[in-house]
């Protein structure tokens, strides 16, 4: 299905498409799940991430721990929260007081974040 336009209106992405006709045929896709290609993501700045190029990302902190993987990420209006799994569940603001580096390539994200904090989004 080619997109022919698509717009933000505030918690969803309302597009044009090129084979819908109708109100009727758009409306049979309502919550239908839409891929993308990668190829067509634009390229992100040097601080900026894909959330989905981070989940499954090892997390390691100042001390050298293994503090667990990125399992998801939880958007909260101001910032993303990283959502760790461990033993035990950490929630850590994906925020530049907190977020050391971020590097693709080794899979690890460093943090300046103990092993006993927790954190509400």
């Amino acid at each position: 299905m080619r997109v022919i336009q698509a717009r933000e209106q505030s918690d969803t992405i309302v597009a044009t498409c090129q084979d819908l006709t109708d109100r009727d045929m758009a409306l049979s896709l309502k919550g239908a799940k839409i891929f993308v290609p990668r190829t067509s993501f634009p390229t992100a700045a040097a601080d900026e991430y894909y959330c989905v190029d981070l989940i499954g990302m090892r997390v390691i902190n100042r001390q050298e721990q293994d503090l667990g993987t990125v399992s998801d990420l939880i958007q909260t209006g101001p910032h993303a929260v990283l959502r760790v799994q461990a033993p035990t569940e950490i929630l850590i603001p994906f925020v530049a007081a907190y977020i050391d580096d971020v590097s693709l390539p080794q899979r690890i994200i460093r943090v300046d974040w103990e092993a006993d904090w927790h954190a509400t989004p």
